[in-house]
């Protein structure tokens, strides 16, 4: 890749050495907007990890106290009220050093809160990066089954590439693998569910752009979204104005029009029984 596309990165007290990788010391955001930033991935996770109880994702506080310091909704790629009842600003009961910037406060129940601002910035500049890409050399990771149909349709709408379920090894990284496929960029529902894929694209210097929530370190991350990682509609939301601006970036759309798929299109349709049969 080119030597202005590089790697976010911070220092983590007692992490391993990340994976070797042909990116340089600038960052992702700095070459677009300017801005530096820092980003790094944790241990891998089982598919088993992806049930997740959405009632800890489910607000129970009225939505004034949740207020931030961020621009009037019409800024906003969305109104706010609808990132909020959403559920993109919840994170979880953990909290690493890689995502302390991006978290806003910590509620009484103990769930850490994201900035939706910071959330808000990181699509438009991921969105700007992306629509660099031909799209067909751009890959998709979604081993969480809360991802499965948002990055199934932001592939159908933006034309790139899904990787739905189980990264099997050797798909970025193996020539002789049958399946392999030779993505110029890589974006990741979760970079601890999507270990192997943020590993390999490592591996082979290909940049890597994550869905982090509060849980989430950055190693081997280039660019990360700010977000609630787990919840069925928060990822419907987020891949949906990814895409939508990445059309927009591209001019298929025009700045104040929507794709014809809508937010609910993007949601999973998962059932408790299916997710028992896991």
């Amino acid at each position: 890749m080119a030597e202005d596309q590089v790697k976010e990165s911070q220092p983590v007290e007692n992490q391993p050495e990340a994976e070797e990788t042909t990116l340089t010391e600038n960052t992702v955001e700095e070459t677009i907007t300017g801005t530096p930033v820092v980003d790094e991935a944790g241990p891998e996770v089982s598919v088993e990890d992806d049930i997740v109880d959405e009632t800890q994702f489910v607000e129970d506080e009225p939505v004034e106290e949740e207020k931030q310091d961020v621009p009037p909704a019409e800024e906003l790629l969305l109104p706010r009220d609808t990132l909020l009842s959403a559920g993109i600003h919840i994170g979880t009961r953990m909290k690493t050093l890689d995502m302390a910037s991006f978290i806003y406060r910590v509620r009484p129940d103990g769930l850490f809160v994201l900035d939706v601002k910071r959330t808000d910035d990181r699509i438009r500049t991921a969105a700007k990066f992306l629509a660099r890409y031909d799209k067909a050399k751009v890959a998709v990771s979604a081993t969480r089954l809360y991802a499965h149909e948002p990055v199934k349709k932001f592939c159908e709408v933006t034309g790139s590439t899904p990787i739905i379920g189980r990264f099997i090894p050797g798909q970025l990284s193996n020539p002789q693998y049958s399946r392999r496929i030779d993505p110029e960029i890589i974006v990741v529902s979760d970079p601890r569910a999507d270990a192997q894929a943020v590993k390999e694209a490592s591996k082979v210097g290909i940049p890597i752009v994550a869905l982090c929530s509060t849980d989430n370190e950055f190693a081997g991350v280039d660019l990360v979204i700010p977000t609630n990682n787990k919840g069925r509609r928060a990822l419907a939301v987020i891949f949906w104005l990814l895409a939508r601006q990445i059309l927009r970036e591209r001019g298929e759309i025009g700045i104040g029009s929507d794709p014809k798929e809508t937010i609910d299109d993007f949601e999973a349709k998962v059932t408790r029984d299916e997710e028992d049969d896991l």
